[in-house]
């Protein structure tokens, strides 16, 4: 069930057989293969532990976060360079270059 209801949220090129049962189990079995199992403390009654789910959920949402950053990164330096580029086609200062520009542009978009 998790694996159908991910499916949409999937990033372009991934295999068909990316999002089945078998394999879903197999990558969170690896997950908690490779994470480290928080150790308990010794505490209160009705203290929260923390488990090994917690801690996936923590590491990959970090993971994610620092690839948005990146995506993001990237997206402001492309959109700064198209607009540079954009005032020196209007100044007059690309007119040798504009079916070069046109065809990177183009490029971006697809």
């Amino acid at each position: 069930s998790v694996s159908r209801a991910i499916k949409p949220f999937a990033e372009p090129g991934r295999p068909p057989d990316w999002f089945s049962q078998k394999h879903c189990a197999s990558q969170y079995s690896e997950l908690l293969e490779t994470t480290e199992t928080p150790k308990r403390k010794r505490g209160e009654k009705g203290e929260v532990v923390e488990t090994v789910e917690d801690v996936i959920v923590r590491k990959l949402t970090a993971e994610r976060v620092e690839e948005l950053k990146k995506i993001i990164k990237e997206t402001q330096e492309k959109y700064r360079q198209l607009k540079k580029d954009a005032e020196l086609i209007q100044a007059g200062h690309m007119d040798s270059r504009l079916e070069e520009l046109c065809n990177e542009i183009m490029m971006w978009v697809i």
